[in-house]
């Protein structure tokens, strides 16, 4: 701890805030270098204060140049400070989030020079490179120095195969590493390297053109030296007519841009990033920007909405937007459901998923057995056996889903594992204790559906157990039974709950 209190790192002032929030959990100091007026860290500079914080009994450590500032694009001086970090014994990190897809093109190279001098580079395909969003690309010039610092070697993470290939948990802080790679090798893959060419210079071209309509327009002013394809532009005067300018835009729908602040100038950032993006996109904005820039001049209030008329001639060669109605969702007594696939031939297929959790408590299985034998998801009533009906009378047994095994000797009947086939077991243990003890027989099933059909017919007449319901009834094998019919009623085995035939 008292070696880590005396560590500092070094960046720019224009550094982005992860930087600033890296030192916070590494429990580091930062010291931010001023820039030249260029947004640019130099050597001297970053020079100066090391010997201080030498002479302060402190330890640099660090260095985080940045190829492209978040604000305006900058570059940090690479062959200043690459020379000053390897006396130094510094490491020195490039963070090129946005600009380092412009390296893929020969002629922007220039601007990394000293890039020999890095210690690791990082930038995110997924800013410039038409890779989605969360996907970095970091390299660094030793692992071992990553090995030493991140490699823990507890016995439950040594395997057989240690050492035969890129283990990326002694890489980074988690042990696991998401597949980001994948989405990256698809484009690469897609484009190849002449298509990402092609693209970066397109969208320069397109910056540089936009960076003409803004200088041409005398309200405006380009606050920092375009670099690559990012524009910073303001209105000329105070801050807030800069800021109302941002706000206004982006509350209309039509462009969204960010802010930045520059030696405490409010600027506007404009990026070209998207492959689509053609020349008409940019006329299109900037008679949006130069407009609303009109009405905040003027301090006119109104509305937005009609800042270009839709007949004008940028709008000719766009492609109409389909506008599809939104549709005010209703309530429908079949969602919530869930779909089981059961082997029991007169249960339901589909099951309310509200009654999927239960507990051992005789309440909740009753009314998951009525809820199930009841209704179909279409509210109509269930063909149900007598069989079943005269277990569900029974309610005095607490019962669970996911407890009973039944020894039945007598029928050796598989089960399944579904939903359905524990009710199944839930309700035949329920029988088979009644018949342990006495309790029914096949004639008490008989009269008791005959009760049942009777109560009923009074209350739903679509509810009956008749042979008319089951005249399509077929055995195991396929064929039609006999006859499985006595006294208007079915005859079922009082151990399975089988027809008989």
């Amino acid at each position: 701890m008292e070696i880590n209190s005396r560590l500092v790192a070094y960046c720019s002032d224009q550094a982005h805030s992860s930087v600033e929030k890296a030192g916070l959990i590494a429990l580091v100091k930062m010291r931010f270098i001023e820039c030249d007026d260029e947004l640019s860290m130099r050597g001297d500079a970053i020079q100066e204060v090391i010997d201080k914080d030498r002479e302060d009994g402190l330890i640099p450590f660090y260095v985080c140049a940045t190829l492209g500032t978040t604000g305006a694009c900058a570059f940090d001086n690479l062959k200043e400070l690459g020379p000053i970090c390897e006396r130094e014994g510094l490491w020195l990190h490039i963070d090129a989030a946005y600009a380092g897809t412009a390296f893929i093109c020969p002629e922007f190279r220039k601007y990394m020079e000293g890039v020999e001098y890095a210690n690791s580079f990082a930038f995110n395909p997924s800013k410039w490179m038409m890779v989605h969003f969360d996907c970095t690309a970091l390299w660094v010039k030793n692992s071992g120095a990553l090995h030493r610092t991140f490699n823990v070697d507890p016995l439950y993470l040594q395997h057989e195969n240690t050492g035969a290939a890129i283990d990326y948990m002694h890489w980074q802080i988690p042990l696991s590493k998401r597949f980001r790679s994948l989405k990256l090798w698809f484009v690469i893959r897609s484009f190849g390297v002449e298509g990402l060419q092609m693209h970066i210079r397109k969208g320069i071209r397109l910056a540089t053109k936009f960076e003409l309509l803004v200088r041409n327009d005398s309200r405006f002013e380009v606050a920092a030296k375009r670099i690559l394809g990012m524009v910073v532009f303001r209105l000329k005067g105070e801050n807030e007519l800069t800021e109302m300018l941002l706000k206004r835009l982006n509350r209309s729908g039509k462009v969204h841009m960010v802010p930045a602040l520059l030696r405490g100038k409010y600027v506007i950032r404009f990026t070209v990033t998207s492959q689509y993006t053609e020349d008409c996109d940019i006329e299109r904005d900037w008679k949006i920007i130069s407009a609303t820039a009109t009405k905040v001049l003027h301090d006119d209030e109104s509305t937005d909405e009609e800042v270009i008329s839709p007949d004008d001639e940028v709008f000719e060669k766009e492609i109409p937007i389909l506008r599809v109605p939104r549709v005010v969702p209703l309530k429908r007594k079949d969602y919530g459901i869930s779909l089981l696939l059961s082997n029991v031939p007169m249960s339901p297929k589909l099951i309310n998923g509200s009654f999927a959790a239960l507990f051992d408590n005789n309440d909740v299985i009753v009314e998951f057995a009525k809820q199930i034998t009841n209704t179909d998801f279409n509210g109509r009533p269930i063909r149900l056996s007598p069989r079943r009906r005269l277990k569900l009378k029974d309610s005095t047994k607490q019962q669970s889903l996911d407890t009973y095994k039944i020894n039945r000797p007598l029928c050796n009947r598989q089960k399944y594992g579904s939903l359905d086939s524990k009710i199944e077991e839930i309700l035949e243990l329920s029988t088979l204790n009644d018949q342990r003890n006495g309790v029914c027989d096949i004639d008490d099933i008989r009269e008791t559906d005959s009760e049942q059909n009777q109560s009923s017919e009074e209350e739903n007449p679509t509810v009956q157990v008749h042979i008319s319901q089951f005249t399509d009834f077929k055995s195991a094998n396929g064929n039609a039974s006999g006859s499985p019919v006595e006294n208007g009623t079915l005859r079922c085995c009082k151990h399975c709950g089988h027809v008989i035939d």
